[in-house]
């Protein structure tokens, strides 16, 4: 059986391959016959000279000899191909004399004689560059209004450029060139034909060929300008909190509120009411924050965003009651990311400390009250180490005004007269730590650190001496320190997730210790909360809420690591997040508080419901795949296809069926039995030349459609497991989702110039008004659904680094988007404009 298979699949191979290098020869000799009409009609307005044979005819003989030679059997070829090949060249000359051709620059349409039109060639099929090359050249002298003379070397190149068509690498069914002897509609990018009722859409080095639904055919026209959507996006919350790589970015102002950062956003949440509030006002991943002594103000410092200009790294200082942007500081000033920022205690915040994590770890004092942009008033190189701590001096008029630590040091900094002077820490020896990992002042102006070593250091006051060192503080690191109102010490470990309660000026412990829980993680950075409340922020990006008295409970939890994804219940307003670090997330968005969560082993690549919502399959980034039950969280089954990450797997619409699809090129097919507890393979689909990137089943429970990363749409009929060559027969077959970026209904959401990995993810919502898409940039962007036209016109957002994921709720209220490696979920209402 496993031979006949084998036999079978080798036979469908080579008839594949037969099919695309027939539709190749189309392709080229529809090439070369736009290159002589384009010929033909300069000529026709210059004028032929009678004595001269005029190019276009000696250019033809080259095309004869070359389609004579290489033109297949008739037999051979399938009907439709042949059909197209006998009618291509002369269909296409007819149309450059009777057509009419629109052509769109931007959102303006202007209609003109075809015969003045000097429209873009359709590229020839890339088998042999040097001969491109040429051909290329022969048409950029056609569009400057230049004739020449192909010489023999360019005619030999035709020719064998034909004969290296039998190496070269085979089309996609949806990316062949099909000639047209319709009316066409063109733009920069597309060309419409309304015979055949395609677009063939240049993208990534090739042409896909997507056939608009028989609904949409005679109104269609590649030129044609989209309103805007009338529905528009807000945000309404934002899951997660970054306390795994950031330090000091956890702060409560007199609001009530707690202000954190995550992803370009800083959230300002009210647990209360629970309600948050966001400065959005970032083009970057925010990475630090700064409270001002009035409490009113705060300074927000970003890494480099993904636009060049406007990404650069900066700090921020904005309103927290009104979120209005005050100042812009060191715009293009500095190099990677702003990591340290801190407003001055002594003379009530008039100046603001500022590290920039370059090579140099740059240090620089500003007046941030001069003008629009701050004044710098000094700059230094402040250690060829990392920097990750900085505090100043509460007590005016001291010799020290503020103090650095990271990598091995300690700075203990003077300022006089607008210079900086720097003594470093001396240790002994056998004591110095590998990193001063936090820094605090007592009240009384004494200065605090706490290390790699687990130790607490006090050191003499006004000196870099130190004055006395307390070991064993906690069991690994200290990586934070917090002086309390009432004066006494609180550090927190970050191994052994310990508070422990120092006595100042003493500095004995009061035998108040305790323990963050450590599915949570270890202490990152600690805050006053109200009363005797402490909040912390963790390792594992939570945020907690407690006291020495009272256990530590979670305000805010999210993923540690790359969130990959995220799919929705089919029926309840909850979505089940997931990412690299093996976790899983059941959430609630009215609530807006996580249901349940559940640790698997394996770093998670996809998930999807089953159509009822009772079941969820889980798939990991080593092949395995797993099938939970959503209630009670029992795994029915595992089962493994191959050892690449499964990109995406889906029901079908009624629930017997399930597709995988993989990062090794392939689709496996699944029949599902007993109520989702026993899958059954069926079969392999095998064409795809990159790895499966997003599918949708269509509402027969029999096709599939699916992209890959190298940007191909293919169709499948699942109950053979064989592709679906002929994509036209699939115009008008209706889906059960749309999450293809490359389709007929959704490849505007495709910029311009865009590689195709540039987006990520895209949704069409269940009542097929609307579209989205998520991209590389962070932009999440609304178009009206369906997006046919290229450059549709759309609204933008921001908040995410990256997007890897959007989605629509089921009743289509709100849409979610997963951060990808700033490992944020943003939830969004859907608005009327």
């Amino acid at each position: 059986m496993e031979n006949d298979q084998d036999l079978r699949d080798r036979i469908n191979s080579l008839e594949k391959r037969l099919d695309d290098q027939n539709d190749e020869m189309v392709c080229l000799r529809s090439t070369l016959a736009d290159a002589l009409r384009r010929i033909g009609a300069i000529e026709s307005r210059r004028g032929s000279s009678p004595s001269k044979e005029p190019v276009h005819r000696r250019l033809a003989q080259s095309v004869s000899s070359l389609t004579d030679c290489n033109t297949p059997n008739s037999s051979q070829i399938p009907r439709d191909v042949s059909r197209r090949q006998s009618s291509s060249a002369n269909a296409t000359i007819a149309h450059s004399r009777n057509s009419n051709m629109s052509r769109s620059n931007g959102s303006l349409v202007s209609e003109c004689p075809s015969s003045s039109s000097a429209s873009p060639a359709p590229s020839p099929s890339p088998t042999s560059r040097p001969q491109h090359v040429q051909f290329n050249s022969l048409i950029s002298d056609i569009g400057h209004g230049r004739t020449r003379t192909p010489n023999s070397s360019m005619r030999t190149s035709f020719v064998s450029t034909s004969n290296s068509l039998q190496t070269a690498k085979r089309w996609s069914s949806t990316s062949d060139f099909v000639p047209t002897n319709g009316l066409i509609s063109r733009t920069r990018s597309a060309v419409y034909s309304s015979d055949e009722g395609f677009v063939k859409f240049p993208f990534k080095g090739r042409n896909i060929n997507l056939y608009i639904p028989s609904a949409q055919r005679e109104k269609y026209s590649a030129s044609q300008t989209l309103p805007l959507p009338e529905a528009k996006l807000k945000m309404e919350w934002v899951y997660g909190y970054r306390g795994k790589d950031c330090r000091s970015n956890l702060h409560l102002i007199p609001t009530g509120e707690l202000v954190y950062c995550i992803a370009a956003i800083v959230v300002l949440f009210d647990a209360e009411e629970h309600g948050q509030r966001f400065y959005l006002g970032h083009t970057g991943d925010v990475k630090c924050l700064a409270i001002h002594p009035n409490k009113l103000l705060i300074a927000s410092g970003q890494a480099a965003g993904r636009d060049p200009y406007e990404g650069t790294p900066h700090v921020r200082i904005w309103n927290s009651v009104s979120l209005q942007t005050l100042f812009v500081l060191g715009q293009g000033d500095f190099g990677k990311s702003v990591s340290c920022v801190a407003f001055s205690k002594a003379d009530g915040g008039s100046m603001l400390l500022i590290i920039d994590e370059s090579p140099d770890q740059t240090l620089s004092l500003w007046e941030w009250q001069k003008g629009e942009r701050g004044q710098r008033i000094a700059e230094t190189r402040c250690s060829s180490d990392l920097v990750v701590a900085v505090e100043w001096n509460p007590v005016p008029r001291e010799r020290f005004a503020f103090v650095t630590s990271g990598k091995g040091h300690v700075c203990f900094w003077s300022l006089e007269n607008g210079t900086l002077g720097r003594k470093l820490g001396v240790f002994e020896s056998r004591d110095k730590p590998k990193y001063i990992t936090c820094l605090a002042f007592a009240d009384n102006g004494d200065c605090i650190t706490g290390d790699s070593n687990g130790s607490l250091i006090i050191w003499l006051k006004g000196s870099n001496v130190i004055q006395k060192t307390i070991r064993n503080a906690h069991e690994g690191p200290v990586f934070c320190l917090l002086t309390l109102k009432d004066g006494r010490l609180v550090s927190g470990g970050g191994k052994d997730g310990q508070l422990v309660l120092w006595d100042l000026p003493s500095y004995r412990r009061t035998g108040y210790i305790t323990e963050i829980p450590e599915k949570y993680g270890n202490v990152r950075v600690a805050v006053q909360g109200k009363g005797s409340q402490i909040l912390v922020g963790t390792t594992r990006n939570c945020i907690l809420r407690g006291s020495f008295d009272i256990p530590f409970t979670p305000l805010m939890v999210g993923h540690t690591e790359e969130s990959t994804g995220l799919c929705v219940h089919p029926s309840q307003s909850q979505f089940l997040s997931f990412g690299y670090d093996g976790r899983l997330q059941l959430w609630d968005t009215m609530s807006r508080t996580i249901i349940w969560g559940k640790d698997i082993r394996d770093p998670i690549q996809s998930a999807c419901f089953s159509p009822e919502g009772q079941v969820l399959v889980i798939a990991s980034t080593c092949g395995k795949w797993f099938v939970m039950d959503s209630q009670t969280r029992d795994i029915y089954a595992t089962h493994m296809d191959g050892t690449e990450p499964v990109q995406v797997v889906k029901f079908s619409p009624n629930g017997k069926m399930l597709a995988i699809g993989s990062k090794d090129a392939s689709i496996y097919i699944y029949q599902v039995l007993d109520k989702y507890r026993k899958y059954y393979r069926v079969g392999k689909c095998v064409g795809h030349t990159g790895f499966v990137s997003q599918m949708d089943w269509a509402c027969d429970n029999l096709h599939l459609q699916t992209n890959s990363g190298d940007c191909e749409l293919l169709y499948w009929n699942t109950g053979v497991c064989r592709q679906i060559t002929q994509p036209s027969s699939m115009r008008d077959m209706e889906w059960s989702s749309v999450t293809c970026p490359i389709g007929p209904t959704s490849f505007g959401v495709l910029s311009e110039g865009s590689e195709g990995t540039d987006v990520n993810s895209c949704c069409a919502s269940h009542s097929r008004r609307l579209l989205v898409s998520g991209d590389d940039g962070g932009r999440l962007k609304l178009f009206t659904y369906p997006s046919s036209q290229p450059k549709s016109p759309c609204h933008s957002y921001q908040g995410h680094s990256n997007i890897s994921c959007v989605c629509f709720l089921s009743d289509d209220t709100r849409v979610l988007s997963a951060g990808g490696r700033d490992s944020s979920i943003i939830q969004w209402t859907v608005e009327s404009s």
